[in-house]
């Protein structure tokens, strides 16, 4: 997954104009066929989730590498990047969520139980995304940006995610909290006052140990966005943190609740299961009304299976426009089994501990769900023993010399 902290790689002349034909004939056309088909606001969302898609990939927008360059190496800008992002969401979210109507339409937050399950599974998830290479948005853009390696994780996820449904019957019968909304139990204001302060607090937090570790802050070296950088990339940390709000915001608009990924990951392999035989729909997870509809509709009635399939495009789209897309289809054997295992743990996990970095942490942050605090610490945990781990499986970990840039 591409370093949101490390410099740039440098961006060809030319785009690819294969990969790009195709990724825009796809986005073209699936629009038009759920516009036909299934709905004016799924065909929209399959559009947010190809501006997504793109966004995270001329940002380089990553959680995953985020984290682990601030854990090994003390680089924050990352880190500070989510915190920005959080603190503008909030400020988006928390008065519609209040309201419980955004433009005329209901609305309501990704708010889900806080406890031994959200521990366990986003302690599992950090692991997952140190070996894996990314995050549950990084593994789609990624994939769409022409990484074969992120293949591999995502079939692995889609597995783990399938197990993880098995098993949540067990894990849900744990000690665990009623859903808990700071917006509904603290009011508005102190919810937004709260959530500010401990935002602010973090970003601090990584600023003085960057500069302990370096003596100033190592910024990214990205030259100012002017004419064509905004379609070719890179973006600025900051453009791409504002996008991903806003775009979050519009998923809140348009499906009345905020971005998520990783059930789809979850649909698709019970799905798959079902087709070699495996009775899926009779296991406790897929038997309630939700789950049940879901499994037994079209994939394209999905909201979020459709925009994680955006998600590829619109990254595909990017990685096309700034001349990158280039697949290796070499992997290395212990590289290979860091992929398969992070993606068992990051599908697994993220079915724990109700979501992953985008619907658990993101957007549960800004639903002002008390279980999105709760995996942003068991799964920083998990990231801290994930980055020891990677050198056992031959993959890098980032730093920067002592007062270097």
């Amino acid at each position: 997954m591409s370093n949101t902290a490390s410099l740039p790689l440098p961006r060809r002349a030319d785009i690819n104009p294969a990969p790009l034909g195709v990724s825009i004939l796809l986005i073209l056309l699936g629009t038009w066929y759920l516009a036909q088909n299934v709905g004016a606001k799924l065909a929209a969302l399959y559009v947010v989730g190809a501006l997504l898609g793109l966004s995270l990939y001329h940002a380089a927008f990553g959680f995953t590498s985020a984290w682990r360059v601030f854990i090994a190496d003390g680089r924050g800008a990352g880190l500070r990047a989510q915190m920005l992002m959080l603190a503008v969401g909030v400020a988006l979210f928390f008065p519609a969520l209040s309201n419980g109507t955004l433009f005329g339409n209901p609305v309501t937050g990704l708010v889900s139980p806080a406890g031994t399950s959200v521990i366990v599974g986003a302690f599992i998830f950090g692991i997952g995304m140190q070996l894996g290479g990314g995050c549950a948005s990084g593994t789609l853009y990624t994939v769409g940006g022409g990484s074969t390696r992120m293949i591999v994780t995502l079939a692995a996820f889609i597995v783990g995610s399938l197990i993880g449904t098995a098993h949540m019957p067990f894990w849900t019968s744990l000690p665990q909290l009623k859903p808990v909304s700071m917006v509904t139990s603290l009011g508005l204001v102190p919810a937004l006052a709260l959530n500010w302060i401990v935002f602010a607090l973090i970003a601090a937090v990584t600023v003085v140990v960057e500069k302990r570790r370096h003596g100033r802050l190592v910024a990214p070296q990205l030259r100012p966005v002017a004419g064509s950088r905004w379609l070719n990339g890179p973006w600025p940390l900051v453009a791409g943190a504002l996008a991903l709000v806003v775009l979050n915001f519009a998923t809140l608009a348009l499906a009345g609740r905020p971005w998520g990924v990783t059930s789809a990951f979850a649909l698709w392999g019970a799905k798959a299961a079902a087709a070699v035989g495996i009775d899926t729909a009779g296991w406790a997870f897929w038997s309630t009304k939700a789950n049940a509809a879901a499994l037994a509709a079209p994939v394209t009635h999905d909201v979020t299976s459709v925009m994680d399939v955006g998600i590829v495009l619109g990254a595909m789209l990017a990685a096309a426009l700034a001349g990158r897309y280039a697949p290796v289809w070499r992997l290395p054997l212990r590289s290979f089994i860091a992929a398969v295992v992070g993606g068992l743990m990051l599908g697994y996990g993220a079915r724990l501990a109700y979501g992953c970095n985008i619907g658990a942490y993101f957007s549960g942050i800004v639903s002002g769900s008390l279980h999105g605090w709760l995996w942003l610490v068991a799964a920083f945990a998990g990231n801290v023993f994930g980055t020891r781990l990677r050198p056992l499986f031959g993959l890098e970990v980032e730093r920067v010399k002592l007062g270097g840039c």
